[in-house]
């Protein structure tokens, strides 16, 4: 409790699954957060939820001309941001015969290009200190029919962990990933599969057998945001029940 008193958290798609987990534990630590979201009916809702120490944006990490306006409107909220939380994505899945460029866009324009400018956008209002937290995905490091696309996706953006470190190393910004394996979000129910078929075709192949929850990703991220991992950088850690590492 406390880990994170008088900071303030910047999450991207906080209004759903991981990142209002994410935004509920980094509360619960003292923090103020500012969640984006592409719908401002959602976002709403979601602030009201969260409460007083919670502020929307609406932005799309999917439209460069929102991110290119983030900093500009988290500063107008708070003018100093200790942790960026890039938690924003998309995850659709297809053979390589049916992948047309604009799939292909979508998937790195959202995943990649989105997040990167997110961070470039919001690194003037870090100071020493500063936190940048990753969510990435065990499709980086394992082979899946269909997933060519958002694998690579989510690989280029695990590099930014290792690089940005390196990069922001004289600024003593430390940057982390969390890669995690299969969740219990809504992100499920958009995968074209009935959502219950696909979660019980997908557990047994983990070896705790069960799906991660929010929560327990909420969790590594506020080890991450918080001094807990002040000598972790570069780092990525991997929470999929064994997935990819058994």
């Amino acid at each position: 409790m406390g880990r994170l008193l008088n900071k303030t958290a910047v999450i991207t798609g906080g209004n759903s699954g991981i990142g209002l987990a994410t935004a509920k534990e980094f509360i619960a630590e003292g923090a103020r957060v500012i969640i984006t979201g592409r719908n401002k009916a959602s976002l709403d809702q979601v602030v009201a939820e969260l409460g007083t120490q919670a502020r929307g944006i609406v932005s799309g990490t999917s439209n460069i001309k929102d991110v290119l306006q983030l900093g500009q409107q988290v500063s107008a909220i708070f003018p100093k941001v200790d942790v960026l939380f890039i938690n924003a994505g998309i995850a659709k899945f297809s053979p390589i015969e049916g992948v047309s460029e604009a799939f292909f866009d979508e998937q790195f324009n959202t995943n990649v290009k989105g997040a990167f400018f997110t961070i470039q956008q919001l690194l003037p209002l870090m100071g020493e200190g500063g936190s940048i937290v990753l969510n990435t995905s065990i499709n980086a490091h394992m082979g899946m029919p269909n997933a060519s696309i958002y694998a690579a996706s989510k690989a280029a953006v695990l590099t930014f962990a290792k690089n940005l470190s390196a990069e922001l190393l004289p600024r003593k910004i430390r940057v982390n990933a969390v890669s995690p394996g299969p969740v219990a979000t809504p992100l499920h129910s958009k995968l074209g599969v009935p959502v219950q078929e696909h979660m019980e075709q997908t557990a047994g192949a983990i070896p705790l057998g069960r799906f991660g929850t929010p929560q327990e990703i909420a969790k590594i991220a506020v080890f991450f945001a918080s001094e807990d991992s002040s000598f972790v950088l570069g780092a990525e850690l991997i929470a999929d029940g064994g997935m990819a590492t058994l």
